[in-house]
């Protein structure tokens, strides 16, 4: 019996600490705040892009940290996205989004709903690697996700292979992980937003920059 209480009782204080370390909201990375003249350089790049393919010729375009950021901020919706304006969307691409196929795939609501939930967004480039820390709404309690890992390209659609992942200050287990992220890629709803448009024949992570290739 006292070792029934014991268990007990260390059961009930490992789900406390698991529970703390969950809902305990990381601080964001430190990357260069997003500015207008960043976002209108941006735009200038892929203006660039458009000018070249109008001739028949292919480009590459190159976005660094702050660069990529900025597009995030201009093209999400997130806060400190008006201080910025209204960036021109028709520069880059828009994947084609797909219909519900299946009462187990979520609807576009479920995806909207989703994206509405998401507070900032922060991106940080590491030589080929991608950290991303996404701050989120859950049942009105801020939650952060971070995510660190190789982003690339294959078949014409964007593939991410994760290394490392925390929930709050909880680690994720590499396998869960893995698998959570393979199951998120393959769902046939998330498979058609990951598509990349037919002009872009690369995409990939060098040297702390996203590179994207057009053709």
């Amino acid at each position: 019996m006292t070792a029934f209480r014991i268990f007990r009782w260390a059961t009930y204080i490992g789900s406390a600490v698991t529970l703390l370390l969950l809902f305990h909201k990381t601080d964001p990375p430190s990357v260069q705040a997003a500015t207008p003249a960043t976002a209108a350089r941006v735009d200038q790049k892929f203006a660039n892009v458009a000018q070249s393919l109008n001739l028949g010729q292919g480009a590459i375009v190159r976005l660094d940290e702050p660069e990529v950021n900025s597009y995030l901020t201009t093209h999400l919706n997130l806060e400190g996205a008006s201080a910025l304006g209204t960036t021109n969307q028709s520069a880059s691409p828009s994947p084609n989004q797909g219909e519900r196929q299946s009462n187990d795939l979520p609807t576009q609501q479920d995806i909207a709903r989703a994206r509405s939930s998401v507070r900032d967004v922060k991106i940080q480039l590491v030589d080929d690697r991608v950290k991303t820390y996404i701050l989120f709404d859950m049942h009105g309690k801020d939650m952060t996700l971070e995510l660190e890992g190789r982003l690339t390209s294959s078949g014409g659609y964007i593939q991410f292979e994760p290394t490392t992942g925390r929930i709050g200050s909880l680690p994720i287990p590499p396998s869960a992980l893995q698998t959570a992220v393979r199951r998120m890629m393959e769902s046939p709803e998330n498979r058609e937003t990951l598509r990349l448009p037919s002009i872009v024949s690369d995409l990939h992570v060098a040297n702390g920059e996203v590179v994207v290739i057009y053709q």
